[in-house]
């Protein structure tokens, strides 16, 4: 369980034992959120992560901001700088059609990337990502899509058991930026749980 009423008071938010968009927004901008994007990520989480059962841990909360604010430059791109042009062939991604590595290139928090992701994902949630890749990039629809992401590749389970190594393999396909992983998800830690 996660002592809300701690959280908030590490947060500067009035300690009331609520976890909502009040004090999500807060989390998302002590990751570097700038208030705009943090209030839209906070309503888009306080849904999700109840959803994909990710409030049911403080582990599972620090280990999914840890991932993600490593992915998405502590919550600034909802949008991969790069072009995209590197993913552009990838059967591995599902990109088979001429132009899909730009096209779908890394979005949201998690940075959402390839044309079976895309497909399998706004299936999923009922929105056509394919006619509008664009929408991943939306935080509000983004941190949905990394909520469920995160449920789908069995992350809660890695993260009950702290292994950021495995939960990094699952997320980046490697081990690209580890360390700032491990720094960001102690970062949360010492912020999400009591015994830190």
């Amino acid at each position: 369980m996660i002592n809300i009423p701690a959280l908030q008071t590490r947060l500067d938010v009035t300690p009331d034992g609520q976890l909502g968009p009040r004090t999500l927004t807060a989390l998302f901008a002590h990751f570097g959120a700038k208030p705009a994007i943090a209030e839209e990520l906070a309503i888009g989480a306080n849904k999700a992560f109840r959803d994909f059962f990710i409030l049911d841990s403080g582990l599972r909360l620090a280990h999914f901001m840890g991932q993600c604010a490593h992915e998405s430059g502590g919550f600034h791109y909802m949008e991969e700088i790069a072009s995209g042009a590197a993913y552009e062939g990838r059967a591995d991604l599902g990109n088979t059609q001429r132009g899909d590595g730009k096209r779908f290139k890394g979005r949201g928090p998690i940075q959402l990337t390839g044309r079976s992701n895309y497909t399998a994902y706004g299936k999923a949630l009922n929105l056509d990502f394919i006619a509008d890749p664009a929408m991943v990039a939306k935080p509000r629809i983004g941190i949905t899509v990394a909520a469920r992401y995160w449920f789908v590749r069995g992350l809660n389970a890695y993260a009950d058991a702290d292994d950021v190594r495995s939960i990094t393999k699952r997320v980046n396909g490697g081990y690209n930026g580890l360390e700032d992983r491990v720094k960001l998800t102690n970062k949360a830690k010492a912020l999400i749980l009591d015994d830190v």
